[in-house]
């Protein structure tokens, strides 16, 4: 009732338009919060990226055998999982940036443990408390980035979270390769929590979500942290108005884990979700993590199997920041339908090229290389994209947190189920059946996407949450994308 309670008041708020304020550098702080945030997406990318170069040395540190080297490499995986859920209630009741300075706080106390581990038992449990912080960014960031953001360039901003797992994944291969003799397993993962620190102490003075500042705090606070954002009066009294009308008159029956699953959210549910799942399953994690493993059983040398591996990295952060760049003016739905069979021919192609078994320095050899990053290209370019985006825009305010919560461990339960048995289907069918496998479920995710992913690109929070309730929320042959109100036609044209 208190939040209720919170939302009427909030309603009841009398706004003098020339109280509005607009600071002189809203641009900038706008893009110093997007970039500030997505920095803890750059820290999801090291610290699951850095253990495909220290678990050899970790190994060999413990003398651990494979077993427990999946419980190494899984831990951050399972901490994960209960970081997203627990990240939805605290970012209900503390705010997206509150919620987004413990999250950096655990990632500080994470690398230091995890460089700190006197055995393999407590290692692995850095590497869970790690898990709960990368768990929790994935839930609250991008839903801190799209509820700062204007409708016309929240594709953009939150898929700065995207470009930063790249970078992160990038910084992870490189000091792997390069480095992981001179440093050490220990300094290669305690280096995180450096940018997590600076992340802590940068958070304090972001702006809050408008959005859930009205909500929990008032209109009148909304409009300070929206001043601190938006570069116009105009741009500030349009998205106070479209705030103030989706947040009267909720019913209770359509808040948190309650209002999530009533029938006219199942649309968005199913959407969000069903990328969600597909994001992982597509199999690029398993590229990330394995790659030198499928290569040197295809008969690479360790450096040459390191050195594609790097590729990978590079063609991720490459096709991520592209799609950074193109999402929004190409669409989420649009971008998705483009790259999916790109990637399920490539994995074809692979598929094709490990059952010829070609010798090493051989022409097959390096066609496994050109179609290992063809399908990177494609599925981070595409899929991968869109992933984290959609369920930070596709559901409504009154249920968000929740909702997020529950997107994020669908991405980390897929991620690891498909970690955990990547190496196991190889082991059992053979690399070549297993590339088919995933060229099969890429297949089916543009599939899914064509009949039950719309277009929501251009449109504003509001809209969505509009579409969903008049029962709009759907791709058909006549109108695939969410259709914008008059004001935000109004307000992109602005």
């Amino acid at each position: 009732m208190e939040n209720d309670t919170k939302t009427v008041r909030t309603g009841r708020d009398h706004i003098d338009p020339a109280s509005i304020e607009v600071s002189s550098n809203a641009k900038l702080m706008l893009i110093l919060a997007a970039v500030v945030a997505a920095i803890c997406g750059g820290l999801y990318g090291y610290d699951t990226g850095i253990i495909s170069g220290t678990l050899p040395l970790i190994g060999d540190d413990f003398r651990l055998g494979a077993t427990m080297k999946e419980w190494v490499a899984s831990a951050i995986l399972l901490g994960a999982i209960f970081g997203a859920f627990a990240a939805g209630g605290l970012s209900e009741k503390f705010g997206r940036r509150n919620t987004t300075c413990m999250v950096s706080g655990l990632f500080v106390v994470g690398a230091t443990a995890c460089s700190l581990a006197p055995d393999v038992w407590s290692l692995i449990g850095a590497r869970f408390v790690l898990g709960l912080a990368v768990g929790g960014s994935t839930q609250v960031v991008p839903m801190y980035i799209s509820e700062l953001a204007p409708q016309e360039r929240r594709g953009t901003l939150v898929t700065m979270f995207n470009v930063a797992i790249g970078l992160g994944i990038l910084i992870a291969n490189i000091i792997g390769f390069t480095e992981r003799v001179n440093w050490g397993w220990r300094p290669m993962v305690g280096v995180a929590a450096i940018p997590a620190a600076i992340v802590f102490i940068s958070m304090f003075f972001m702006p809050k979500s408008p959005r859930w500042t009205a909500e929990n705090e008032g209109m009148k606070s909304a409009i300070i942290q929206l001043g601190r954002i938006r570069t116009t009066k105009r741009a500030i009294r349009r998205e106070v108005q479209t705030i103030r009308e989706n947040a009267e008159g909720i019913d209770p029956k359509n808040r948190g884990w309650r209002g999530l699953f009533q029938p006219w959210v199942r649309p968005a549910l199913v959407a969000a979700l069903g990328v969600a799942f597909f994001t992982q399953c597509g199999g690029l994690e398993m590229m990330i993590y394995y790659t030198p493993t499928f290569l040197n059983d295809a008969g690479f040398g360790t450096s040459s199997a390191l050195l594609a591996s790097l590729g990978v990295a590079v063609i991720y952060c490459i096709m991520t920041f592209l799609g950074c760049m193109f999402v929004d003016r190409i669409g989420r739905r649009r971008l998705m339908l483009i790259m999916g069979p790109g990637a399920a021919l490539s994995l074809v192609g692979l598929g094709v090229m490990f059952l010829s078994h070609p010798a090493p320095g051989s022409v097959g050899a390096y066609m496994i290389v050109v179609f290992l990053l063809l399908f990177m290209m494609f599925n981070s370019g595409g899929i991968q994209v869109c992933g984290w985006l959609l369920g930070a825009e596709m559901f409504p305010l009154s249920m968000r947190g929740q909702a997020t919560s529950l997107h994020a461990a669908t991405l980390w339960g897929a991620d690891l189920l498909v970690t955990s048995t990547a190496l196991s289907m190889a082991e059992a069918i053979g690399l070549s059946w297993t590339m088919w496998f995933y060229a099969f479920v890429n297949l089916a995710s543009v599939v899914f996407v064509f009949f039950f992913v719309p277009e929501t690109a251009g449109a504003s929070l509001e809209d969505i949450e509009e579409a969903l309730l008049e029962k709009r929320f759907r791709p058909t042959p006549g109108n695939t994308r969410i259709v914008q109100s008059d004001d935000g036609d109004a307000e992109a044209a602005a």
